[in-house]
């Protein structure tokens, strides 16, 4: 359909950026995050080399996530960073004939937030830029038919945002976006951390607690892990070392689990019945990073009574889903925004 022109997903993450190039796959997948000297903005380091230097960088470079709840919070920064990272996956002709981007963006964003993120694709280099809702490219990238009159149930949990959607021909019924995902369960071990054994741990620190021990609900003993855990002592300010466990984790996270869940009732409740008993019958498919929590799944069964799924490849579904957009613009015209949004 556009000729020469390479055609590219951007799954543009709070926490990581997923690149898809049509006929390749994936071709990218860094954190998101941009290092750049703060008295000239020189750029010093995108993606996996800024996210190393998070928390360890001196006075005069600063290392930043520039998207927060998946949108944009810093345009500068966030434009210098998704223009290092397209500039990785496109070659050949595409460095005259521009690309054609597909971007996610949570459900329900503003109009502000949309032309955010529409104007810095343009200025990377876009020829031609869509938005898709991230719930129906994560139903895309997971399989779903879209296209079909039968009611489907994506729960996405990325970094910033959870999005929760009933999806029927082609389009989002019901939606629901929480800017509670994978980041704010993070916050969430920090402050159980610092409650209970009064240490200061950094982001990074409670993500790989959140990765090796983390459990959303615990069905056995054997499923607890244990982990030591490093940090500053808050009464002396001395280093300081602590054993934690799974079922530490889980009363971490009741808070923001339970939200989500509770986000998932309110969508089903709003739903039209025969969209709901499609789902009963489907199942719910849960999609992205968070979607990985230990026992999630069983969670959101037992809060809602369905079968829950995790999608295969859960992370990569959005990112697929975006590629694979740009082949259904038909299917999916009333539900695009595209750059021609940016001149009304």
């Amino acid at each position: 359909m556009f000729g020469l022109r390479q055609e590219i997903g951007v799954d543009l993450g709070t926490a990581t950026v997923l690149i898809y190039k049509k006929g390749k796959g994936i071709m990218l997948r860094e954190p998101s995050v941009i290092a750049i000297v703060r008295d000239t903005g020189e750029v010093k380091a995108v993606g996996e080399e800024a996210y190393r230097m998070l928390g360890r960088t001196p006075g005069n470079i600063v290392a930043v996530r520039p998207m927060r709840d998946g949108v944009i919070a810093d345009y500068d920064m966030t434009e210098k960073m998704l223009q290092a990272f397209i500039r990785k996956v496109v070659t050949g002709p595409s460095k005259i004939f521009k690309p054609n981007v597909m971007v996610c963006v949570p459900a329900g964003v503003t109009e502000v937030e949309r032309r955010a993120v529409l104007q810095a694709t343009r200025e990377v280099g876009a020829g031609r830029a869509f938005l898709i809702e991230e719930p129906l490219s994560a139903a895309i990238g997971s399989g779903v038919n879209i296209a079909e009159p039968t009611g489907s149930m994506i729960v996405d949990i990325g970094g910033g945002t959870t999005d929760i959607a009933v999806i029927s021909l082609g389009g989002i019924v019901v939606s629901e976006s929480l800017r509670i995902a994978g980041n704010e369960f993070d916050e969430a071990i920090i402050r159980y951390v610092r409650h209970k054994e009064n240490l200061l741990i950094g982001d990074r620190t409670a993500e790989e607690v959140k990765k090796r021990i983390g459990a959303a609900l615990i069905i056995s003993d054997d499923e607890i892990k244990e982990m030591e855990v490093r940090g500053r002592d808050l009464i002396n300010g001395l280093p300081k070392m602590v054993t934690m466990n799974s079922q530490d984790i889980v009363e971490a996270l009741k808070e923001p689990l339970q939200k989500i869940s509770d986000g998932v009732r309110r969508v089903l409740e709003l739903s039209p019945p025969e969209l709901v008993s499609d789902i009963i019958d489907r199942g719910i498919i849960m999609t992205g990073g968070g979607a990985l929590l230990h026992n999630f799944d069983e969670l959101l069964r037992d809060a809602t009574g369905i079968p829950v799924a995790v999608a295969e490849n859960s992370t990569d579904c959005v990112a697929l889903g975006t590629g694979k957009a740009l082949d259904m613009l038909k299917v999916l015209s009333d539900n695009l925004i595209s750059d021609k949004f940016l001149r009304r």
